[in-house]
């Protein structure tokens, strides 16, 4: 064993220091496309839950659930970013999340993993990346085979904002 080694399975300092620097995302996708928010952020995962519709709501509100006694307005995160609606019926998952003392499920084809990024892996977004995404995107990682767009909770829930 070298002197860095430490007892723990044989990770170096190194190693500690560099998880200790990452930076945990649930990952989702819609429409193909890798998402991430925040793993501070998240609340709960849910899969398909029944909503009842709220009348005269934008069309990304799809509706409202009770969720262990609380009432939870769910929002279609591809409608919000300007995507056409799921074509099939298939069931959605959602993302529990929090903002400003409220809780919102944020409905997704589908949820992933949660990934410890290196924060030097962080990059603005791009020129290149859709306008859709941008607004709504605090920036991106490029990762071996596919693009994960970091999602702003804080945007995305925004509705006082208006969309370039």
């Amino acid at each position: 064993m070298s002197t860095n080694d430490t007892e723990a399975g044989g990770l170096t300092e190194v190693d500690i220091e560099a998880a200790e620097a990452a930076t945990e995302f649930v990952t989702f996708t819609i429409a193909g496309q890798l998402f991430g928010i925040h793993v501070l952020k998240v609340q709960d995962v849910l899969g398909s839950m029944k909503t009842t519709r709220v009348p005269l709501a934008p069309p990304e509100i799809a509706g409202s659930l009770n969720l262990r006694g609380r009432i939870v307005t769910a929002i279609d995160v591809r409608l919000r970013l300007g995507l056409p609606p799921q074509e099939s019926q298939e069931v959605s998952m959602a993302i529990v999340v929090e903002h400003e003392h409220e809780l919102y499920s944020l409905l997704v084809d589908q949820v992933g993993e949660v990934l410890a990024l290196a924060p030097d892996g962080f990059e603005r977004n791009p020129p290149t990346l859709d306008p859709r995404f941008r607004d709504y995107s605090d920036g991106i990682y490029r990762l071996d085979k596919q693009l994960l767009v970091v999602l702003s909770v804080e945007r995305l829930l925004d509705y006082g904002r208006v969309a370039a």
